[in-house]
């Protein structure tokens, strides 16, 4: 087990936190003996809960182009059929994995392939489970085509306590399944956006672990959109438009 490079910091600071505020009470109230060890072993507890937050597992991953791994470590929360309007513009079935504040925050590729898509969106922070935080929220948008031209979207979404998202690719970026691609702290969840007719591998409500748990398996062939057609006047046909479905996928 070994600490992730972005707890440096915040590990630092928790340590300097931790040494003022046992230095004023020893300072200020030096009789205080019960105090004292509450404050010993509440600064302990605080310093344990830092450190496993920004804890960074070695993993040993079996790659498949045929497979999505799961990017985070957490719970299913969502698996239903949607139509993404940002970049992809057609139904797709979305999972999301929801981070609690005690789980590994490092965020894996869940497919090898090119990066053809990169954005960060600044937004709200409204909690992670709000229908709305994958649309409002502070969060990035990364999309990754495979060697057969598959592509999997998907989102790192800030909640009401992570407020900070940091990611390490940018478009045109080769990138390998399950390397990482970022990571979110204090909490909060990963969107996965997959072609329909994907075998999905999980369940609502089930525990899952980055670059461990199978999420998917893509289809042998993923149909084309078929192209926007124009009138005479040049307007698109608003047939062809992507609009919202009903969610038809409960679970697996």
């Amino acid at each position: 087990m070994t600490i992730h490079k972005e707890g440096y910091t915040s590990i630092a600071l928790c340590v300097l936190f931790i040494f003022v505020l046992n230095a004023v009470i020893q300072f200020y109230l030096p009789q205080a003996h019960a105090l004292k060890w509450i404050i010993y072993i509440l600064s302990f507890f605080l310093f344990v809960i830092i450190l496993q937050f920004f804890r960074s597992p070695k993993l040993t991953i079996a790659t498949d182009e045929k497979q999505v791994l799961c990017p985070a470590d957490g719970k299913v929360v969502v698996i239903e059929e949607t139509t993404e309007i940002e970049y992809l513009k057609d139904k797709r079935i979305q999972l999301s994995v929801f981070m609690s504040p005690v789980n590994v925050h490092v965020n894996r590729n869940p497919i090898a392939g090119v990066v053809k898509y990169f954005k960060y969106n600044p937004g709200k922070y409204l909690v992670a489970w709000h229908p709305k935080s994958s649309t409002e929220n502070e969060r990035t948008t990364i999309v990754i085509a495979n060697s057969a031209g598959v592509s999997v979207l998907f989102r790192q979404i800030a909640g009401a306590l992570a407020r900070r998202i940091v990611w390490y690719v940018k478009e045109g970026d080769k990138v390998e399944q399950g390397q990482q691609f970022g990571f979110i702290k204090f909490g909060s969840r990963v969107d996965v956006f997959l072609p329909l007719g994907s075998e999905i591998k999980v369940e609502l409500g089930q525990v899952v672990k980055g670059g461990r748990t199978i999420l998917a398996e893509l289809p042998a062939k993923v149909a084309v959109k078929p192209a926007q057609k124009q009138d005479e006047d040049g307007a698109f046909d608003a047939v062809t438009k992507a609009r919202p479905v009903k969610n038809t996928i409960k679970k697996a």
